[in-house]
């Protein structure tokens, strides 16, 4: 796995040390049954998940808001080193195949690294990156910090 060094202005980074194991970490983020029980921070839900775990396969997700309304996102992963990094874009899908951003699209890529803490739990960072700045600070005013946080509590709350 290659270091990563986010940029500050481009990028978000959710970072906690977390009383889970790597391995139980992975599971939630690669097996869709685990995935939609944790992802989406309640009051959502995600619905659907499609996972073809390699680089260039599907990562698809459903969420879907209290009123029930749902809200399909497509992506691909670009990175996939078992039990430590997870990389995805929501700019491509499946076998790298570029995407056309839709209205209220947030293009970024996400990068989970799975660390192994000295006490038997999980050095979690949770990087997204963005093209420009505007797109990193909309992002943020979506709640990012606030939602990924939620949505790893959850995780947490599952897994333990």
């Amino acid at each position: 796995m290659t270091a990563f060094t986010p940029n500050p202005a481009l990028d978000l980074v959710l970072e906690r040390t977390i009383a889970v194991a790597p391995e139980k970490v992975w599971a939630a983020w690669t097996q869709p049954e685990l995935l939609m029980q944790w992802f989406t921070p309640a009051p959502w839900k995600t619905v659907a998940c499609e996972i073809d775990l390699r680089a260039g396969g599907r990562c698809n997700t459903t969420m879907e808001s209290p009123e029930g309304e749902q809200f399909p996102n497509h992506g691909c992963y670009l990175e996939v080193v078992p039990g430590r990094l997870l990389v995805f874009t929501s700019v491509m899908a499946e076998d790298f195949r570029p995407i056309a951003a839709g209205e209220g699209d947030l293009p970024f890529t996400g990068r989970i690294e799975i660390t192994p803490a000295a006490d038997g739990g999980t050095q979690y960072r949770a990087i997204a990156m963005h093209a420009d700045e505007s797109g990193c600070e909309q992002h943020r005013q979506m709640g990012f910090e606030e939602g990924w946080g939620a949505a790893l509590d959850q995780l947490v709350a599952l897994m333990s």
